[in-house]
């Protein structure tokens, strides 16, 4: 009878002690899934932003969701969006909302490039990056103009590619902030400098930059004469100035509803006042006193499609998703979050559906020069 009370005894015992591990292994299982999930996956490309540090921006945790409905009341006031005076608020809520899930989700660097055969997103992000600071022809020393320059991925490429002296700006105080501090975590504080301000009235003197580029910016501007205008007074005669614009292609139809779908729903989700046409830039730039050196579209053939990495990323986004959803269920991420991120995937279907069709292109290269002797006013 004792015999088999002991058996009895350690065969509870042992029961207990391996359900109790099985306990153990689960939550360590669940644990590490969890970091997994958040920590490792989480983080952008340049492990510049975590999912539990998103926020929005400058706007406090309480207020996101008030902004995001600000934003969108934007659309059903489309006149005010043309005017120059509204144009900076609207621009400065979109990237508020917006930047820390770009960073997060896409990098620091908040614009496309062509995909190349067999590199990775990063190696094609800084190629693309690099090939704007080199048709500026800047030497080591120059101070050259990043025009919209978000949270300085460009800036801190070129910096290092060129050794020039990089000055940013952005409407947007919160990316500033960030700006300063990948630059000075990438020891490029003393080439990088960043400015809070409003490109169409830049705080700068007259013909004191050596050379200037924007990507992917100037479509933030209501007109993209009074950019181009503003770029043209700061930059040295003789200097040049280069940009990747998002345009309407030539295989844009107006009367054709599926284009005209497509492009405002970039629009929409872009903080964009309106695109532009292809033929519009050359002739704008021309306008201001620039002589057109090179115009190319670098999304056409034979580069290979920009847009993939928005498709590759679908699976990535349903999973952030989920992530952005429970964070804010559990307050971590501020109401509203998961609506923006919303906004951004559908915008992201937009823009794939604009390069699959060939009617949209972010990166129509333009290269100016500011001539040596200003043209005269006759």
């Amino acid at each position: 009878m004792l015999s088999l009370s002991l058996s009895l005894s350690l065969s509870l015992s042992i029961s207990f002690l391996m359900d109790s591990l099985a306990l153990f292994c689960t939550g360590a299982l669940l644990a590490g899934g969890l970091y997994w999930f958040v920590c490792v996956l989480g983080p952008a490309e340049q492990k510049g932003k975590r999912a539990v540090h998103l926020s929005g921006g400058s706007i406090s945790a309480e207020k996101v969701q008030d902004n995001y409905k600000q934003y969108w009341s934007f659309f059903r006031r489309p006149k005010e969006i043309e005017t120059a005076e509204k144009v900076p608020d609207f621009v400065d809520t979109f990237y508020n909302l917006v930047t820390d899930i770009y960073e997060w989700g896409w990098g620091q660097s908040f614009h496309f490039s062509p995909s190349i055969s067999g590199k990775s997103h990063r190696y094609s992000t800084r190629v693309h990056e690099e090939m704007a600071v080199d048709l500026i022809n800047v030497k080591p020393g120059d101070r050259i103009l990043d025009v919209g320059c978000g949270v300085g991925g460009p800036m801190r490429a070129i910096a290092a590619h060129s050794r020039a002296k990089v000055v940013g700006i952005t409407i947007n105080e919160y990316q500033v902030n960030r700006a300063r501090l990948h630059n000075k975590k990438a020891g490029l504080d003393s080439l990088c400098e960043v400015v809070c301000g409003n490109f169409l009235e830049m705080p700068f003197q007259d013909n004191s930059f050596d050379g200037a580029y924007s990507i992917e910016a100037t479509c933030h501007a209501p007109k993209l004469e009074e950019v181009y205008a503003e770029v043209f007074r700061v930059l040295k005669p003789g200097s040049l100035y280069v940009s990747y614009e998002w345009v309407t292609t030539d295989n844009y139809r107006a009367d054709n509803p599926e284009h005209v779908e497509i492009i405002q729903g970039i629009e929409r989700g872009d903080a964009l006042p309106g695109l532009r046409s292809y033929l519009d830039i050359a002739e704008t730039a021309k306008k201001v006193g620039f002589e057109v050196v090179k115009e190319k579209d670098l999304a056409k053939p034979p580069a290979l499609p920009w847009w993939t990495r928005l498709k590759m990323g679908r699976i990535a986004y349903w999973r952030n998703h989920i992530l952005v959803t429970v964070l804010a269920a559990i307050g971590i991420a501020p109401k509203g979050t998961v609506d923006v991120h919303e906004m951004l995937f559908k915008t992201a279907d937009y823009l794939t559906r604009g390069g699959d069709s060939g009617i949209f292109s972010p990166m129509h290269m333009i290269l100016l020069r500011k001539p040596e002797v200003p043209p005269s006013k006759s």
